[in-house]
């Protein structure tokens, strides 16, 4: 009997430590990877805070895995998204501008000043950029 318990008992800590030594947020909701800020989600806040319960150490990994990740913050309302589009040398100006123009949902002139195209070499080179472009930026937005 004691030894039934003993390992229940170190397969239940064992399990916690494993969830929370890789962020719950990181686990249950993987598409939020790379937020950069926001919301804190409470469900997320407590799933990690519970890792605390059991050791101070895994919970507070959980915490660190879900921050630097960015998977413990709510999805934002204003966010900018890159889609990977193939364009070939025939696309011309009037197409493209028709091709941002649905996915946007709204017009796109590609005469704007507030417009750059740029040419990735992978996706993660493009996403960088738009996090570095500061997409809805207050502050840039007022210098201008």
């Amino acid at each position: 009997m004691h030894q039934a318990v003993r390992r229940w008992l170190t397969g239940a800590v064992i399990g916690v430590s494993i969830v929370s030594l890789s962020g719950c947020g990181t686990l249950f909701h993987p598409e939020r990877k790379g937020q950069l800020s926001g919301d804190i989600d409470p469900v997320i806040a407590v799933a990690n805070g519970v890792g605390l319960l059991f050791f101070i150490v895994p919970g507070v990994i959980a915490y660190a895995v879900d921050f630097s990740n960015g998977t413990i913050y709510l999805p934002g309302r204003n966010s900018a998204s890159v889609d990977v589009h193939n364009l070939d040398d025939t696309m011309d100006l009037a197409s493209l501008e028709k091709l941002l123009s649905e996915k946007a949902g709204q017009p796109v002139s590609l005469e704007s000043e507030l417009i750059m195209i740029e040419e990735m070499e992978n996706l993660d080179e493009a996403l960088a950029m738009v996090r570095m472009s500061g997409v809805l930026d207050e502050e840039k937005l007022s210098a201008m």
